[in-house]
């Protein structure tokens, strides 16, 4: 890795993380792939579905603490699942509970079963409660520019706004209005839902974003692990391309040699 990648920190809640990808921990066919992939990824941050895999809340079963430690990984609650905001600051002070105090979060707020799009009026009112209680909240959101800036006058840390629908794997399907939200952003920006391969990944690091979290497309790839290890890549790849700064796009050809003082 060069010297840029080395100290291009991402920033969340005053912690540095080397890594840019996030990854989620459903849908392995075991806790050991889980281990293996998120390994191959490079992640530091895993997110975990409170209401769906246990850390904890069952004692007398496997728990994803076995293979991701948190003195490993910063492990992320999050409130896949809830549909209201009740339901949602519920969940994460049981998650607070179980993980010894920690602050960080990640919020979502489901509008129906069938998209899974966020609600956004139920996620704010969520996040003004949680922000009162002291956590550090990182928030998945709609594409709009709007509420990302509402969710950063509330006191967000990272606003998450989808590329498509959660576990669609139709990658970024309005990269204007991603664009919009990454100008104005006081706080990290993070693609959450909609990555399908390492492309999608690259292009939403190219157009800006801190970061890109994502579950179904390293799980349900046929190799999990690989796949884990090309997204990483790809991060990589479209953070440092985003730094270099792309070429202008020309509509007529532009020779790549000189012009002048050709041989005769």
């Amino acid at each position: 890795m060069n010297a840029i990648a080395e100290h291009d920190f991402l920033t969340i809640a005053g912690r540095q993380y080397a890594s840019r990808l996030l990854v989620g921990s459903g849908k392995y066919r075991d806790l050991a792939q889980t281990r293996e992939a998120t390994l191959a990824a490079g992640a530091e941050i895993v997110t975990v579905a409170i209401r769906r895999v246990n850390i904890g809340q069952d004692p007398n079963a496997p728990s994803l603490l076995d293979v991701l430690p948190p003195d490993e990984f910063t492990i992320l609650p999050n409130t896949a699942g809830c549909y209201t905001a009740k339901d949602a600051v519920y969940t994460l002070q049981m998650a607070r509970e179980l993980l010894g105090g920690r602050k960080l979060v990640k919020l979502e707020v489901l509008g129906d079963e069938k998209t899974l799009f966020p609600q956004m009026p139920e996620t704010i009112k969520a996040l003004e409660v949680l922000v009162r209680d002291g956590f550090d909240v990182m928030v998945y959101c709609s594409d709009d520019p709007v509420q990302a800036r509402i969710l950063q006058e509330i006191g967000c840390v990272a606003v998450m706004p989808l590329a498509s629908l959660i576990g669609s794997g139709m990658g970024i399907l309005n990269p204007w209005n991603l664009s919009l939200i990454i100008e104005q952003a006081s706080v990290p920006v993070l693609v959450d839902a909609g990555v399908g391969t390492a492309s999608d990944a690259a292009i939403a690091m190219e157009l800006g974003c801190d970061g890109v979290l994502m579950n179904t497309a390293i799980a349900a790839a046929r190799d999990p692990v690989r796949m884990a290890g090309a997204m990483r890549h790809a991060v990589i790849a479209g953070r440092e391309a985003h730094l270099a700064g792309r070429m202008p796009k020309r509509f007529a050809g532009s020779p790549s040699s000189p012009t002048t003082g050709l041989a005769t």
